[in-house]
């Protein structure tokens, strides 16, 4: 008998789903790949109950005769382990990135023979009422408050993108690229205080306030699934600091990252061009056990961002603080630099792992901006925040249309790098 093959990424079972198995009795055995967790989460879908149930659910489907593990997106190893005659996919694969998963399956069974199955997807109310069912349930904060630790384990390195509203979110929701090894995407947000008080025309001074910056997170709550990392700035007053933290754990936000300054906050890329101070290794660490004695749950996270490398206070002053802020119940370190080259960074990075091999290390490369990824990883890094990158990019944009409307009168000469309503719109997706 022929072998078939598909792999589910799913956590619940609906029609499309019993269709492809209908489909694939046709043409011999099948087998049915369930994707890691790792792989779920690169698929743009993060599972929102654990592998052993989601593979005990498909090997108890009528019709499959096999279940395996598949371990990444693309079929390379299953597909030579398997050998299968046949793959079959709904034909939502021929467009968009799936098409590399496509392009990359139908590569691999073009060596020997093998043919794909491109079944018409199934479009039905019941279908589309479970997948949405199913994303609103991961978008609620007892699903979505623990995913940043949960990431952190999964994958080699975490990346958080700034977002200032919910049309921002929605980018860092949906944008997904695909190249030769599979997809990708970014796995969090950053909700900024300096772009967030940017958007609404403030200084950067902590100037907006608190319950402000908390509707900002619930336009972005309200059309996103992703984990939410929270801008603390200095996390303001001891009494005070121990309210957000209550607040930001209640939401589903997943961590908030606070610095050691205080006074009027300036932002850190001015580095010593700024009366700037530093807060005492003893306040802070009071600080942050304070935040940590109010959390109802294990879940949220609060990161201590070291500014000792900002403010040129040396290399010894940052581990030291770092080792403090760690016994003093840090759930993670940023540390920061306004260096425009990495080296004080991952020199730092590869001090601090020698003697802490667990805790979390968060990064900002935005003046250091030339570092890869996978160089950051390789020194210890398990997250990095693109803070601000979206904010940079819109604002230019803005005022050249402007100026370009002003000086023609009209819209016309603008128009050719505009993007079209309609392609904006269909971001929104409605109830």
């Amino acid at each position: 008998m022929k072998t078939v093959y598909t792999c589910f990424c799913t956590d619940v079972i609906h029609e499309g789903h019993r269709n492809i198995i209908r489909e694939a009795q046709r043409y011999g055995e099948l087998v049915v790949g369930v994707q890691s967790d790792e792989a779920m989460v690169r698929f743009n879908r993060f599972p929102s109950v654990c592998f052993e149930e989601r593979y005990a659910m498909i090997e108890g489907l009528e019709g499959v005769s096999r279940t395996v593990v598949q371990h990444e997106i693309m079929y390379d190893e299953i597909i030579r382990e398997l050998r299968p005659d046949y793959v079959i996919h709904g034909d939502n694969w021929l467009e968009g990135p799936m098409r590399a998963v496509r392009d990359n399956v139908e590569g691999l069974l073009r060596e020997y023979g093998g043919q794909i199955i491109d079944v018409p997807y199934t479009y039905s109310e019941q279908v589309s009422r479970m997948d949405r069912r199913m994303k609103e349930k991961l978008g609620m904060p007892e699903y979505r408050r623990g995913k940043l630790k949960q990431l952190i384990e999964l994958c080699p390195v975490v990346k958080a993108l700034e977002v200032h509203s919910g049309l921002t979110g929605l980018i860092a929701e949906k944008t997904v690229v695909a190249d030769g090894s599979g997809l990708d995407q970014f796995d969090a947000m950053w909700v900024s205080s300096l772009c967030d008080s940017t958007a609404k025309g403030k200084p950067d001074i902590e100037l907006v306030d608190i319950t402000s910056r908390f509707r900002t997170i619930d336009d972005v709550m309200e059309v996103t699934t992703k984990p939410i990392i929270f801008d603390g700035d200095t996390g303001g007053l001891t009494e005070h600091f121990v309210y957000t933290v209550r607040s930001l754990e209640r939401m589903g936000v997943s961590a908030i990252i606070i610095e050691d300054k205080t006074g009027l906050k300036k932002n850190s890329l001015f580095g010593t061009e700024v009366a700037q101070t530093q807060d005492t290794i003893g306040h802070f660490c009071e600080k942050i056990a304070a935040g940590k004695a109010v959390q109802l749950t294990d879940e949220f996270m609060i990161i201590a961002r070291i500014e000792s490398l900002i403010l040129e206070q040396g290399m010894e002053d940052a581990l030291k603080r770092a080792r403090a802020y760690v016994s003093a119940g840090a759930d993670g370190i940023m540390i920061h630099s306004r260096k425009k080259e990495p080296d004080e960074i991952l020199r730092f990075c590869d001090l601090f792992r020698m003697e802490d091999k667990k805790t979390p290390i968060v990064v900002v490369p935005t003046s250091f901006h030339s570092v890869t990824e996978a160089e950051l990883a390789e020194h210890g890094v398990n997250v990095v925040i693109y803070a601000n990158q979206l904010t940079r990019s819109a604002f230019p944009a803005m005022e050249q249309t402007a100026k370009d409307i002003l000086k023609y009168h009209r819209a016309e000469e603008v128009d050719a790098r505009l993007m079209p309503i309609k392609n904006i719109i269909s971001l929104i997706e409605e109830l």
